[in-house]
């Protein structure tokens, strides 16, 4: 990206996390010339992915308290897809270019596993029928953002490995590029809650906190001085993939003693059905609430998990020492992983200073902030492919 296209999209940024905005403050803020400013709103302008709104009167007498021109995305200029793969569920929601939902659906799944091909155009199925809500269809969509559980090198569409996906290393981006008509980004789903969290919920105004996922894995976000740390390979963050046990439970991933073959939901129901013989359990809502009523399995089966997940989560404050760390997931996933004898397990494995431990808080996102997430990834990888076409047309 040359530098004129920078500082396009350094302005576009701008605008888009401020909501509105005048040139002159994003001059201050970017610390550059007001009319370099000038420039790359124009071009913007021009574009169709800004425009001017009044915003109020200045307070300047000699002004005559005439209204500040203020900038703003272009809320119409595009339809962003945020999807969200499930073990049994594809999650969509699709927002306008300012991240406003337009609509969300769920379309349900047959297989939790399915070949690289048949995953894109089930994606592709579940986004038009969201599209059909608002009387349009997926050809209308400027970009599709796919948050998947695994292994992904984002910037290539690559999969290492998805649980998704019966496949391995599995190049993307052609299919994506032979079964959908706009542009689509593959990015980990644990990193597009920590985007969610970051833009829209307990992560607002904070530089460096992580964000832990816990449904049918056990997935992890690290935002560090503001942006995603992802890894060199794309193989960062995977917490579920710590070791916990030499030789251990057996995980999905194929490799024994993970966190995650101890603390996900898989693997409480595993051994709750073996250690509950005269109760089975249908869910980890009956593990818990057989807990609750006293039953001597199900308190062990939660009580082993809690351990494992004190000792995993101590290990991640003594490593990075964030100013937060959220637990993100449904409440009948997370709630016997929050209570104050894990967080006092863990304040008694962090390396002891005299300064309070990071806070821990719990966020029950409904399923949601995966996919607005992932729009929110949609909305800065669109603005980007929209900047670089500003050259191609002469811009």
């Amino acid at each position: 990206m040359d530098q004129r296209n920078a500082t396009r999209l350094r302005v576009l940024e701008q605008i888009r996390t401020s909501g509105q905005i005048s040139r002159i403050d994003i001059a201050a803020s970017l610390q550059t010339s007001p009319a370099t400013v000038t420039s790359a709103t124009a071009d913007l302008m021009a574009a169709g992915l800004i425009h001017e709104t009044a915003g109020e009167a200045s307070p300047d007498a000699a002004k005559r308290g005439r209204p500040r021109v203020l900038l703003e995305l272009n809320a119409n200029s595009n339809i962003i897809a945020g999807v969200k793969v499930a073990r049994d569920v594809i999650m969509v929601m699709l927002v306008d270019f300012q991240g406003n939902e337009l609509a969300q659906t769920q379309f349900r799944l047959t297989e939790p596993r399915m070949s690289a091909e048949t995953l894109v155009v089930t994606i592709g199925r579940a986004v038009n029928e969201a599209c059909e809500t608002l009387g349009k269809n997926i050809a209308d969509v400027s970009g599709i953002a796919i948050g998947l559980a695994g292994q992904v090198v984002a910037e290539q569409n690559f999969i290492y490995w998805s649980s998704s996906i019966t496949e391995n290393n599995v190049d993307l981006d052609p299919i994506l590029s032979q079964q959908l008509p706009c542009p689509a980004f593959v990015e980990n789903d644990a990193n597009l809650v920590a985007k969610g969290e970051q833009l829209f919920g307990l992560g607002q105004g904070l530089q460096n906190f992580l964000v832990i996922t816990i449904e049918h894995g056990v997935g992890l976000g690290i935002v560090l001085g503001g942006a995603l740390y992802r890894g060199e390979r794309g193989c960062g963050a995977e917490f579920g993939h710590t070791k916990v046990q030499l030789d251990g439970a057996l995980c999905q991933c194929g490799q024994r003693g993970c966190l995650e073959a101890y603390v996900s939901d898989y693997a409480l129901m595993r051994e709750a059905v073996i250690a509950m013989q005269d109760d089975k359990p249908s869910s980890v809502a009956d593990i818990r609430k057989s807990a609750e009523d006293g039953n001597p399995s199900a308190i062990a089966v939660l009580e082993r998990a809690s351990r494992m997940f004190g000792m995993g989560v101590s290990n991640l404050v003594n490593l990075f020492d964030p100013e937060r760390i959220i637990l993100s997931g449904r409440t009948s996933s997370i709630e016997h992983l929050c209570s104050e004898q894990v967080k006092e397990h863990i304040r008694n494995n962090v390396v002891q200073v005299d300064a309070p431990t990071p806070e821990i808080l719990a966020h029950d996102w409904g399923g949601l902030m995966w996919a607005k997430g992932a729009a929110a990834y949609g909305i800065e990888q669109v603005s980007v492919l929209q900047v670089l076409e500003m050259n191609a047309h002469g811009a």
